[in-house]
């Protein structure tokens, strides 16, 4: 019978990689708890409509990338291609934000897209999200894009570069659409396909086309920036100000646009270069009418999500590894030192201690290899005589010292082997 495999566009996170994705994980979550930041867990399948008012039905998301089915109940339910819109849907349901106050909020979790596979990007994939709810000061886009630059640093990323533009509020995007348009319209036969059609439905975003002639082309285009109301230029220039008084550098770039409709005034991207090649790793910006478009108050908002499958890429290609060794390793041998090595466990695990007991039943000597492979500073040696002694051996690996004690003291004094642990591990 032929073996079940994954479906394509999905993988397994395998033992061997989980350490760095919880290492990631922890990262974020204390520095986002440090910046006042809350964990929220919306659901991963929304109605469907929530996504076509939310993102816009002209992107490639919503046009082209949903998971899209019909349940029992004859509903239309999307798997989320996103997690901002259902972060939204549940503020606005359960009223959490209130008139002059502001929402910390953060979420890590899977999204899906149907899209081509490729490295870093898989369609269930994973994001790390971010979102600033109730301010519409320009600290508190900088506050976001100063906490992303802090986390990947802090990750071990150094190369690392920030594209940044405002996209305006409505009107200022209504009046560089129409000048987009006038300009593009004259060269829609030497325009790629994608962007021939989106010159109808979606103009801003051919100018993030990868397709070389259209970006020939568009480099002749206005600038959006040249479209800002006194009031956006305004934002925008205390943004970069706020940013250049951190140190945080950035480039402006006034083709980025991002691939949703729900943008508005600030937008940014932050790439590294430690693959060899600029590849985006953080993307984000503000959505000040999301929420009111979804059901809500007049809310302003501002976020970002990581991309949690390339930034482990990243950090693998990096050799940027947690540690998972082992404190203490019990090795024993024979029915009488069964139960005495589950309690030595027990007693160290509850102390703290990282403590893996083998349970192969193998030779003392294929028993030690393993103790030497796991990374402990420490293995607890129960044999037979141990058991009837009531004694156990303590092998210090990193020294080769061995000593007996009894099993009573060790597991009565585990707090003052928990040090001598550290010790031992703080030497190597």
């Amino acid at each position: 019978m032929k073996t079940i495999q994954a479906l394509r566009g999905t993988r397994d996170i395998l033992p061997d990689e989980t350490p760095l994705w919880q290492w990631v994980e922890t990262t974020a979550r204390d520095l986002l708890q440090r910046a006042a930041y809350r964990e929220i867990r919306p659901p991963m399948f929304e109605q469907t409509q929530l996504f076509e008012r939310g993102i816009g039905e002209a992107t490639d998301v919503v046009g082209k990338e949903m998971y899209t089915f019909e349940d029992r109940g004859g509903r239309s339910l999307t798997l989320r291609p996103e997690i901002t819109a259902g972060l939204v849907r549940a503020v606005n349901e359960h009223k959490l934000t209130a008139q002059g106050s502001v929402l910390r909020l953060w979420h890590v979790g899977p999204a899906f897209r149907y899209e081509r596979p490729q490295a870093g990007r898989q369609r269930q994939f994973h994001q790390l999200d971010v979102e600033l709810l109730g301010s519409r000061d320009p600290r508190a886009d900088v506050e976001v894009i100063a906490i992303a630059t802090t986390l990947l640093q802090t990750l071990g990323l150094k190369s690392l570069t920030m594209d940044l533009n405002s996209v305006g509020n409505g009107d200022d995007r209504q009046r560089y659409r129409d000048a987009l348009v006038d300009f593009l319209t004259p060269h829609k036969a030497d325009l790629d396909v994608d962007s021939q059609n989106r010159l109808t439905t979606n103009p801003l975003r051919i100018l993030d086309s990868k397709d070389t002639k259209t970006q020939e082309i568009v480099q002749a285009a206005p600038s959006l920036l040249d479209f800002l109301s006194p009031d956006s230029q305004q934002h925008f220039d205390q943004v970069q100000q706020y940013l250049t008084d951190l140190g945080i550098a950035y480039n402006l770039n006034p083709r980025l646009v991002r691939g949703l409709d729900y943008y508005t005034h600030t937008a940014f991207e932050i790439q590294s270069a430690d693959l060899g090649a600029q590849a985006t790793v953080c993307g984000g910006g503000r959505y000040d009418g999301l929420i009111a478009q979804l059901g809500g108050a007049d809310t302003p908002a501002i976020g970002w999500a990581i991309g949690l499958e390339r930034l482990t890429l990243l950090l693998k290609q990096l050799a940027v590894e947690p540690s998972t060794a082992m404190d203490v390793y019990i090795v024993s041998r024979g029915e009488a030192t069964a139960g005495k090595a589950l309690q030595v466990a027990q007693a160290l695990r509850q102390a703290g201690l990282a403590v893996e007991m083998d349970l192969s039943g193998s030779a003392f000597g294929k028993q030690f290899k393993r103790a030497d492979r796991s990374g402990a500073v420490l293995c607890v040696i129960l044999g037979e005589a141990e058991a009837e002694q009531g004694t156990v051996q303590l092998k210090w690996l990193t020294s080769g010292e061995q000593s007996e004690v009894s099993q009573t003291s060790l597991t009565q004094a585990a707090d003052e082997l928990v040090q001598k642990v550290r010790q031992a591990q703080q030497a190597t």
